[in-house]
């Protein structure tokens, strides 16, 4: 794979240059997305156009064009490079190159790039689950806009890794927020509980179709957030994201729930979700 789009073009990876004053670089300045591909066809693009075009708009950055021109340019993308197997897009638009100036620049133009990876499902990990451990949130207040600023999410991912478990899940004085790079669902009593959406976590497509599947499955669903304690005392927890779609959660801070293995609500869900990709083909 070597290709580049980079606004309205596609160029070859070794031809890719950034400049030193892109504000992307100088201030996390942009917002991006990352969109899962199934045997070479997109996943939910829409829902991932809306979430971009929000985004944008909350950060007051104009897309360098149409969200119908983007659709057609990422499936180019897709095609030029072959990719006709399971993968991602990851694309991320910055408000451009300008001299270093808190202040919005009033000249500098969109600066757009897009380029696709080939990434195999998570399946070992939804099928035995992973273990995490929960750390207070201390990111920013506008955790459900995407954008490029993830450092604390770096900081947490890499202590949970240090740790020897997959992952973190954070709490804002006990709340239960979200994961390093994904949304937390709680199964207490045969309900399903995840955080509301609002400024405190990041919408994810996942969590979406999570909950247009639980609705469907006839699962009760309860958007609140729930405490350290509730999630400690869950029947089932489960992430969800993009990259790891429905994966388990077995283990807690040390502590395993009922025989550690992935529970049945997770695993209705899991299938639903399954053929919700198999209805791509």
């Amino acid at each position: 794979m070597k290709l580049l789009l980079r606004n309205d073009e596609l160029i070859d990876r070794s031809e890719a240059a950034i400049s030193y004053l892109d504000r992307g670089y100088m201030f996390g300045d942009g917002v991006y997305e990352m969109i899962r591909v199934y045997g070479g066809v997109l996943f939910e693009p829409e829902a991932h156009y809306r979430r971009l075009e929000r985004s944008l708009r909350e950060v007051r950055l104009e897309p360098p064009y149409p969200t119908e021109q983007l659709d057609a340019q990422l499936k180019r993308l897709i095609r030029e490079e072959g990719l006709n197997k399971d993968g991602t897009i990851y694309m991320q638009i910055t408000r451009g190159a300008a001299p270093r100036n808190h202040a919005f620049p009033a000249k500098a133009q969109p600066e757009l790039i897009a380029y696709v990876s080939e990434l195999e499902r998570p399946y070992e990990s939804m099928k035995q689950g992973i273990a995490v451990h929960t750390c207070p949130d201390i990111r920013w207040l506008r955790c459900d806009i995407k954008t490029l600023n993830l450092l604390p999410n770096v900081l947490a991912k890499q202590e949970a890794l240090d740790m020897g478990v997959q992952d973190v899940i954070f709490h804002r004085e006990g709340m239960v927020t979200e994961s390093s790079s994904s949304n937390v669902f709680v199964v207490r009593d045969g309900t399903l509980y995840t955080h509301q959406a609002n400024n405190l976590i990041l919408h994810g497509i996942t969590r979406m179709v999570v909950l247009q599947l639980a609705r469907e499955l006839n699962i009760p669903c309860v958007e609140e957030a729930v405490n350290l304690e509730h999630l400690r005392e869950a029947d089932e927890v489960f992430i969800s994201s993009t990259s790891a779609e429905i994966t388990p959660v077995v283990r807690v801070d040390g502590a395993a729930f009922g025989r550690g293995v992935p529970g049945p609500i997770t695993r209705r869900l899991q299938e639903a979700f399954q053929r919700r990709i198999d209805a791509l083909q």
